[in-house]
């Protein structure tokens, strides 16, 4: 009770909505998604969203996704009751929005798989998705909070989007854990034929810091991406882009993210990867998602991420909480505009 009441209070506080306080039933519908009204408890698209790429990514909104992830910002490992809310939240949001709802369970987690189908090429899917679990006494804002809050936006941007191909979100569990709930689904999906065009990972796109020299980069990386490297250096190695890792299957949704992003707002690097070099365990940092288990079943996928600890120092909570007061919700509002531009680019308008 006492744990219900203070999550009620503190999602009420975000998005000044005193009313749903007033009841213990109140709190269950505001934690699952289910009220209504400002910030990220709810709210239709609308019909103008779906009209065109440009006006999607315009309906983004940035209180909505700020209140997602101050909600979900709290210690939720597998199993615990934050846990069960943050699952229960994206089951209840891609139902709300009009999407076919799966609870995927597995050996040991649960998958929330939202689906709507394409309306003239059904069998080719297009995933958008970010794992929803977490390590322990670690509220997780940017890993992976600020994911999971710009799948449930996509949710309500695309409400009433006429899609050609097939678009899957998914809210991923067990991702700190080996990748563990996206092995499953991209298994089951090989296994039963599935035809994915493409599959994105939102991992951790809510902190940048502008100030020089706040952005490192793994070892080697100068000399196997030199002219990747050459442009954060002359940019003094601020923490200020966002990274798109993929592989070269996933070039069309990586270049349209690219250009996306050049409209939205957030500089962007790209780093394209042979089927060779996404195997190597050399460059294993750029494998630290769930796009990791598609492309080990063969599928095209890509990460789309702020870089984690090469930037941001409290990544898993190791130097200070990783909260929501640390992040740059204006940066990532432009990401997950350029990601719903890029995924309606390949997923095509009707």
């Amino acid at each position: 009770m006492r744990v219900r009441l203070l999550t009620c209070w503190l999602f009420c506080l975000v998005v000044a909505n005193a009313a749903a306080c007033g009841s213990e039933e109140s709190a269950k519908s505001t934690a699952s998604g289910g009220a209504t009204g400002t910030g990220g408890s709810g709210g239709s698209g609308g019909s103008s969203c779906g009209a065109s790429a440009d006006a999607a990514m315009a309906c983004v909104d940035q209180s909505r996704l700020q209140a997602d992830v101050t909600f979900i910002a709290a210690p939720r490992p597998p199993k615990s009751g934050h846990w069960q809310a943050v699952q229960d939240l994206c089951a209840s949001r891609f139902e709300q929005y009009g999407f076919e709802v799966e609870r995927q369970k597995y050996a040991t987690g649960v998958n929330v798989i939202g689906k709507r189908a394409g309306l003239s090429q059904p069998a080719e899917q297009v995933i958008v998705s970010a794992h929803y679990d977490h390590i322990a006494d670690c509220p997780g804002a940017d890993d992976n909070a600020t994911g999971v809050a710009a799948v449930l936006e996509t949710a309500r941007v695309l409400e009433k989007a006429k899609l050609a191909r097939t678009l899957v979100l998914a809210c991923w569990d067990e991702e700190e854990d080996g990748l563990i709930g996206a092995k499953a689904y991209a298994a089951r999906a090989k296994s039963q034929g599935d035809t994915i065009v493409g599959m994105t990972s939102l991992e951790m796109i809510g902190y940048k810091s502008d100030a020089p020299n706040t952005q490192s980069v793994p070892a080697g990386f100068d000399l196997l991406f030199a002219d990747e490297y050459a442009k954060i250096e002359a940019n003094d190695l601020r923490a200020d882009f966002v990274a798109i890792v993929s592989i070269d299957s996933a070039a069309p949704l990586a270049k349209a993210f690219g250009a996306r992003a050049a409209a939205a707002g957030p500089p962007a690097v790209t780093l394209m990867l042979t089927q060779a070099q996404a195997a190597s365990p050399l460059l294993s940092d750029l494998s630290r998602s769930d796009h990791a288990a598609f492309w080990q079943q063969g599928y095209p996928a890509l990460m789309v991420t702020d870089t984690s600890n090469f930037r941001y120092a409290q990544y898993h909570c190791s130097a200070g909480d990783d909260v929501p007061s640390l992040l740059d919700f204006g940066f990532m509002t432009a990401v997950t505009r350029a990601s719903v531009g890029a995924h309606l680019d390949v997923l095509g308008l009707l």
